[in-house]
């Protein structure tokens, strides 16, 4: 062969090399896990700190959520999860606060769990009482299956949920359990993804439960959701001499590609809809932001 062909040949080989090795290098660009960013913004003494693997969420939200929260009276936490966008949020996220009623829900998780461990379903007056606890927030209904489930019940899913930081209250005292914003985003996650801890029917069930509770009981952290969303929520609230109301509020989002939750909770409230304005005002412009991805 000619020289001159023989080079020629060769330069369009290289060419052909080159511009493979580029569309492999865009290929695994495009394939390769967006790096997380972080930012966090000040608030009432404390950071919203917020990681995302969207452009630009990290810093929007950190910055909202703290405006939402900076000057509001008493004492707040907050902890949020967004698994499409690979998102979390946390402020004061270990603060320990009086449960009230928001700990039905895990009174309900160590109810299934228990129930899956002796392969049996519920009882008819278990599950009667695992209606009314969560749609009606029943109390009568919450002290009968935390005797029933026992304080080793308790603890036993707790540890296998993870919420380590969660205390259970002494006696029948299950309003004054110990909670964590973190240690409610943890369950929140539990209810929403596989795992060991709930079977898939379980998690429907508890779920299902959270989506139809009472409508005056609608407040709190789905202000602000989108109408596409599947809400499932559980409030809290409970006065005492000190620090005032306690109001809380967790949930969860699902449907239409939908699939985060946050948890926020409050005490040191002058009242209960203070607590509430607290807690809708920081799940409004979270709504907001994810909304915007």
């Amino acid at each position: 062969m000619h020289a001159s062909r023989i080079s020629r040949c060769a330069r369009r080989g290289l060419v052909a090399v080159v511009a493979g090795g580029s569309v492999l290098l865009s290929v695994l660009h495009a394939t390769s896990p967006a790096a997380a960013s972080t930012a966090s913004s000040p608030a009432g003494g404390s950071r919203v700190v917020c990681t995302s693997k969207k452009p630009g969420l990290a810093p929007k939200l950190s910055h909202d959520i703290a405006g939402a929260l900076d000057g509001r009276r008493g004492r707040s936490a907050l902890a949020v999860y967004d698994r499409p966008t690979g998102t979390s949020c946390r402020y004061q996220a270990g603060t320990h606060f009086d449960s009230a009623s928001v700990i039905k829900v895990t009174v309900l998780g160590a109810l299934l769990r228990q129930a899956g461990e002796a392969h049996r379903h519920l009882t008819p007056k278990e599950a009667h009482w695992a209606t009314a606890m969560i749609t009606k927030s029943d109390n009568a209904s919450t002290n009968a299956l935390w005797h029933r489930i026992g304080p080793a019940g308790i603890k036993h899913f707790l540890d296998l949920a993870g919420m380590r930081h969660t205390v259970p209250g002494k006696g029948g005292s299950w309003g004054l359990t110990q909670i964590t914003a973190g240690d409610q985003l943890k369950l929140m996650r539990l209810l929403t993804e596989h795992n060991t801890v709930l079977t898939a029917s379980d998690r429907a069930y508890a779920l299902g439960l959270m989506h139809h509770v009472e409508r005056d009981q609608q407040w709190g952290v789905p202000a602000g959701a989108p109408a596409s969303a599947t809400v499932h929520v559980k409030n809290g609230w409970l006065p005492r001499t000190t620090n005032g109301w306690r109001v809380h509020s967790v949930g969860a989002f699902t449907g239409s590609g939908h699939d985060y939750g946050m948890a926020v909770l409050s005490h040191g409230n002058r009242t209960m809809d203070y607590g509430v304005a607290t807690i809708e005002g920081a799940a409004q412009v979270i709504q907001r932001d994810l909304a915007a991805t």
